[in-house]
């Protein structure tokens, strides 16, 4: 198995060591960076397999950062570090392309448990047969692929966890999204803050889809949610 490349933003530099001299310890190729604008060079020059990236870091920092690469890459693993945890904090990060987060401090153990939750959910998904993915919903047209919704000359770009989210829905479409196994699918498990962050992205997915009234997304209490599309439309 090849060695599974890094990419670390964290300025501050204790963390910063002792995070690199373990991760390697451990088996990863590291690339340490302490400025989020230099980062960005980085990621740009060389291939990484997942990135780790603090939030509050000079010259960029890491929720701009992630908007940058998801330019290009939208489907590198990124894995937010915060000293903070409020809801709103977490679900921006979600919002603009992060797959996890993990508030400080935090150990070593789980970090990598997480990273490789990430990097396993990528190999599987490469190694899954084509599916489909354009889909007609009502007026609308999702394409999973390219991460948009349409609807006539209307196109909304979505995030990486609306589209995950979407593809769930229309999966499931008149059925109940089992919203414990969504939180485990996509936000890696069912914490509260997790579980508040899906229902501010559920709250954005109804917006998304609110010009057509044949579609509307319930809350299942207790259970999930469900996508209820009026027959014949």
């Amino acid at each position: 198995m090849d060695t599974i490349k890094v990419l670390y933003l964290e300025d501050e530099e204790s963390l910063g060591k002792i995070t690199n001299d373990m991760l390697v310890k451990n088996g990863f190729s590291v690339q340490w960076i302490l400025d989020g604008r230099k980062g960005l060079e980085v990621f740009k020059a060389k291939i990484f397999d997942i990135c780790i990236v603090d939030i509050m870091m000079p010259g960029l920092d890491g929720y701009s950062f992630v908007k940058e690469i998801r330019k290009t890459d939208p489907n590198i693993p990124v894995i937010f570090l915060t000293a903070r945890s409020l809801t709103e904090d977490v679900v921006k990060g979600f919002e603009i392309g992060g797959n996890d987060y993990l508030k400080k401090p935090f150990s070593i153990e789980e970090l990598i448990i997480r990273m490789k939750a990430l990097l396993n959910r990528v190999t599987v998904s490469k190694s899954e047969p084509q599916a489909q993915t354009t889909f007609q919903i009502g007026k609308y047209v999702f394409d999973h692929s390219s991460m948009e919704l349409s609807s006539g000359e209307k196109k909304t770009v979505l995030t990486h966890l609306e589209n995950e989210l979407i593809l769930q829905l229309i999966l499931n479409k008149n059925n109940v999204l089992q919203r414990q196994r969504v939180l485990q699918d996509l936000w890696g498990d069912d914490t509260f803050f997790n579980a508040r962050s899906m229902d501010v992205f559920i709250t954005k997915i109804r917006k998304h889809f609110a010009d057509d009234d044949a579609i509307s997304i319930v809350n299942i209490r207790g259970i999930g949610y469900k996508m209820i599309v009026k027959e014949g439309l």
